[in-house]
């Protein structure tokens, strides 16, 4: 058995993914923009991401922006019949690479045909519509008239399943009452669990929930707590926080992303990295271990 069928596998929407994915953000060039520097060294990772087992990649249009989307195409159409693609929608890339809100009716629309013209689908699995009232991190406001507009897509038989990504728990019950939502999307690791009790719910639930970020914002004592323990294990940092998450709830969905064959083979082993007990409550101390002078 693979590492990564070790790992589990969740139902995302009505379809049965692997819980250890691949996201392809890191796959266009630096700062998301652009091409990646290298073309063929990008389609081999996501060919082998297929190979290794991997059968939920998550995407967007506004990676590049149309760089990633193209490419999962040229690598991967036709696609396997068991491959889920999620994308997302609700930003846009200004000059330079800056990120700004799309949420108008028309920009979202158009963004729901631009996913599926550049991936080369009839419809897509599963939409998460990324709120940007703050690029970066949930922030309060109604989510009411985009997700409206998205469920409307949804009618129309271009989306088969919508998700949310950068939310508060508010607009998640929000949305709720407005659509079927599927999958939530926000920055969770070992040192950052404001959603706890969110995940919680929403396993109770059946809604899948998709942490990025896994190694993002660790203070130097967080981070080096963690490289003790990932060197106790012979592991890496990274492998070790896959193996945390993939332990921390049975609806937790990984999307580590990568443009290295190798790294993407490092990551996906984390599906078969035991986490003895007592490393696991030193883990779990990370997101309280915070300096002195803080």
């Amino acid at each position: 058995m693979s590492s990564i069928d070790q790992s589990g596998t969740f139902i995302l929407g009505d379809r049965k993914v692997r819980r250890l994915g691949y996201g392809a953000m890191q796959l266009a060039g630096p700062g998301v923009f652009g091409p990646p520097k290298d073309h063929d060294a990008a389609l081999a990772v996501l060919r082998e991401a297929v190979a290794q087992g991997v059968n939920h990649i998550d995407t967007s249009d506004f990676y590049g922006p149309h760089v990633t989307n193209l490419l999962i195409r040229e690598a991967l159409a036709p696609y396997p019949d068991d491959f889920v693609i999620v994308t997302k929608i609700g930003a846009r890339r200004g000059q330079g690479g800056s990120w700004l809100p799309a949420f108008s009716a028309q920009e979202l629309t158009q963004a729901v045909h631009d996913n599926l013209h550049n991936l080369g689908l009839d419809v897509l699995e599963a939409v998460n519509l990324r709120i940007m009232f703050d690029a970066h991190g949930p922030a309060d406001g109604s989510i009411e008239a985009p997700l409206a507009t998205l469920a409307e897509l949804q009618r129309q038989g271009l989306v088969r399943h919508i998700g949310l990504s950068n939310v508060t728990a508010a607009q998640i019950a929000e949305g709720r009452r407005i659509c079927k939502i599927v999958c939530v999307q926000n920055q969770y690791n070992l040192a950052h669990r404001g959603d706890d009790a969110l995940i919680d719910d929403l396993a109770r639930d059946g809604i899948a929930y998709v942490p990025f970020f896994p190694l993002g914002g660790f203070n130097p004592l967080q981070s080096s707590t963690l490289s003790k323990v990932a060197a106790r294990l012979g592991a890496t940092p990274m492998q070790v926080a896959l193996a945390w998450l993939l332990r921390r709830a049975p609806n937790i969905l990984l999307i580590p992303g990568t443009s290295s064959v190798a790294h993407l083979r490092e990551n996906l082993a984390a599906g078969d990295l035991a986490l003895p007990e007592d490393a696991i409550e030193e883990l779990d101390s990370i997101a309280g271990n915070v300096p002195a002078h803080a």
